[in-house]
């Protein structure tokens, strides 16, 4: 494969508008529903219910609320992403970069209305994937061309209804109106400078790439599209200690077009999680846990449409042959799996702290990408709820994830070690009416 292939290949792995930068789970999946999943790691999440937030994890657990909740709040994702010791073909050393992540806001925002002992309804909105990367700090870093600028946005708006069937089971399901929102840029003037320096003895000097024009490789600007989903999910109690809950997420596939009717079809996973929650008995304590499923095995390939403004080039050794207004890029990821486990202290009226642990598997298989950093990750969180009235608390949470040093290889021939850590704080307001 030549070295026009490896940057065609490149160009669009880093394309992929939710590379996990930004995200902080296994390929760009975001956990930013609430503070208190964030303090427990998210163990239990989609059967505790102590706020309004559930009802992003399981809208059963509606029916679990008699009064109106609402909760509203924000997460910090500060990462740590590094590329390191790069190489093309085992020659043309790239330098490192140990920060192209960085540091974003993702609000939420939950409201439960019971109707009566039977029904309850509830809105939301939250984001469940998104990320941002930037590989441009340093002046012609040559990686702009597999690396480049992505900064992408989605938001989740939910509509959900709840049904308590008897004592023991309640049902609930929910349509998702995903929004999402970005830009993706590959390639610049500097870039097209250092590749004709750095190749300059290969087939790909001179002509072949100075007849680029310094133009850009890719620029989509603001591209934005909508999609629509579902979810369903069931609760049932043994007793008022002792309960668990089982949900599943629909994921539409998301088409994304700029002003320029240049379009990115993103395949986004389905979702499945089984959670438990058990308080012991004459105690101050519970445990909870959760083990969910993400079909990251449906996002096989990505698609770009109509590549008008930012095209793929193709390049060979005689020259340049024009640009492809459709490209596909595999990806084959693998499906990925959640294991959490949490504990729960409710020390007294005005003080209930929590804390817990969450094993994340990798998304990225046999086909793996320096712009997609992914590995198996560990979480440590910690949390802690203010209580200024039976009706109102305040909630904090923070999480540690844990990455570790993975091969990560481009087009067969580019070969990086990557590394993605990141904290996660969350703060959020509960009130019940």
């Amino acid at each position: 494969m030549n070295k026009t292939r490896i940057l065609k290949r490149s160009l669009l792995a880093a394309a992929v508008i939710a590379s996990t930068s930004q995200a902080h789970a296994a390929g760009f999946q975001l956990n930013a529903q609430s503070a208190t999943g964030i303090g427990r790691a998210f163990a239990g999440d989609a059967v505790i219910a102590d706020n309004a937030s559930s009802m992003a994890r399981n809208p059963a657990t509606m029916a679990l609320f008699d009064k109106t909740s609402l909760s509203l709040g924000f997460e910090a994702i500060i990462t740590d992403i590094s590329v390191k010791d790069v190489t093309v073909g085992g020659a043309l050393p790239y330098p490192d970069y140990d920060d192209i992540g960085g540091t974003s806001l993702a609000p939420n925002i939950h409201l439960i209305v019971p109707v009566n002992d039977k029904f309850a309804w509830g809105i939301n909105a939250y984001s469940n994937f998104g990320t941002s990367t930037d590989f441009s700090g340093s002046p012609v870093y040559t990686n702009s061309a597999f690396g480049g600028e992505t900064d992408i946005l989605s938001m989740n708006i939910g509509l959900a209804g709840s049904y308590r069937l008897n004592e023991q089971w309640s049902f609930g399901a929910g349509l998702d109106i995903i929004y999402g929102k970005g830009s993706i840029r590959r390639g610049n003037n500097e870039v097209i400078a250092a590749l004709e320096a750095q190749f300059k003895d290969t087939p790909l000097a001179g002509s072949a790439i100075a007849a680029l024009g310094g133009k850009q490789l890719v620029d989509i600007e603001d591209a934005d599209g909508w999609g629509v989903g579902f979810n369903l999910g069931t609760v049932y109690e043994l007793n008022e200690n002792n309960r668990f809950g089982l949900s599943y997420r629909y994921s539409p596939e998301i088409t994304a077009e700029d002003d320029h009717g240049q379009k990115i079809t993103i395949p986004l996973p389905d979702m499945a999680e089984f959670s438990g929650y058990h308080r012991i008995d004459q105690t101050a304590f519970a445990v909870h846990y959760s083990v969910q499923w993400i079909g990251w095995s449906a996002f096989d390939n990505l698609e770009m449409e109509n590549l008008s403004q930012g095209c793929v080039p193709t390049v060979g050794a005689t020259g340049i042959s024009g640009c492809d207004s459709q490209y596909s890029a595999e990806y084959a990821w693998q499906d990925g799996w959640h294991f959490a486990i949490g504990g729960t202290w409710y020390v007294n009226d005005k003080f209930t702290l929590r804390t817990g642990y969450m094993h994340d598997t990798a998304a990225q298989d046999e086909i793996t990408s320096i712009s997609v950093p992914d590995s198996d990750r560990n979480w440590i969180s910690g949390g802690a709820t203010y209580h200024f009235s039976e009706n109102a608390n305040v909630d904090f949470g923070i999480t540690y994830l844990i990455g570790s040093d993975e091969t990560a290889t481009e087009g067969g021939k580019l070969v990086a070690t990557t590394r993605a850590d990141a904290i996660l704080v969350g703060l959020q307001y509960s009130h019940s009416f």
